[in-house]
């Protein structure tokens, strides 16, 4: 591999991981070396999580097997140590609307703050994916939706037996 692009980091919640998700994923795979899928602990800005982070470290790990320069890993510390921590000097997240753009912002420039040398780079959503967000999946398999062509095929099967035993 090239030393050109180096390490990047993808981090997120994955709750559920979606094919959007792994859609970002796969593409970042094809312009860095190494593309580290952080996955957080103890999300900030959700309650409680429908999986486990191992659980959904798994997920990930099955539906990027195919992709030999991907590895997941769970975080639970601020996200530019993450990427410090793996010689990173790229987190990439994936914008869906204007929405994610303002969110995303505001964690840019503070992210810069703490270390101005990790720059946040964006990936536009593939229109495909353009409506999918984790959120939407599990509400729609909350209530019975078919979410097969939304996740992987591990994440159906997980979210129908998670959501039959609440």
């Amino acid at each position: 591999m090239s030393e050109r692009n180096g390490t990047v980091v993808c981090p997120g919640s994955y709750d559920p991981v979606t094919n959007g998700h792994i859609d970002i994923i796969t593409r970042t795979s094809n312009v860095f070396d190494r593309v580290v899928v952080g996955v957080v602990n103890n999300p900030v800005r959700k309650q409680k999580t429908l999986f486990t982070a191992e659980e959904r470290k798994a997920f990930i790990e099955e539906a990027t097997a195919d992709l030999p320069n991907v590895e997941v890993q769970i975080f639970a510390n601020l996200l530019v140590e993450f990427a410090r921590d793996n010689e990173a000097r790229s987190i990439v997240k994936g914008l869906r609307a204007i929405s994610d753009f303002e969110y995303e912002f505001e964690m840019a420039q503070l992210n810069r703050k703490l270390d101005p040398g990790i720059e946040s780079i964006y990936v536009i959503a593939s229109p495909h994916y353009s409506f999918l967000s984790s959120t939407g999946v599990k509400e729609m398999a909350t209530f019975g939706g078919d979410v097969s062509d939304l996740v992987p095929p591990a994440v159906a099967a997980a979210l129908g037996d998670r959501l039959d035993d609440r």
